[in-house]
């Protein structure tokens, strides 16, 4: 699928993510910057990664802002932003959740 517009989810409050979707080309590319980077850096990019791919979202801008944030709130935010970058706020796709 083809993100439709750009689109944002989260705050930069502590233990949490803030995760923006844009327009990309060729596969999904993320722009990643936490404290915990080096630690989490490719867990929190797995995550994100893998909900884009339920949505069938290939090319991608992915723009994160981590705080500490858990994996259920990752997955959560990545939800959220997806289906607000698909236009789907009204459609949720249960098999996501």
């Amino acid at each position: 699928m083809e993100i439709k517009q750009t689109a944002l989810a989260g705050t930069l409050e502590s233990s949490d993510i803030q995760i923006m979707l844009s327009q990309g080309e060729k596969g999904i590319h993320f722009d990643l910057t936490s404290d915990v980077k080096k630690q989490f850096g490719e867990d929190i990019m797995a995550t994100i990664q893998s909900v884009l791919q339920a949505y069938d979202i290939e090319n991608v801008l992915v723009k994160v802002v981590d705080k500490g944030a858990l994996t259920p709130v990752i997955k959560a935010r990545a939800i959220a932003v997806a289906q607000r970058a698909l236009d789907l706020k009204d459609e949720p796709n249960w098999e996501v959740l």
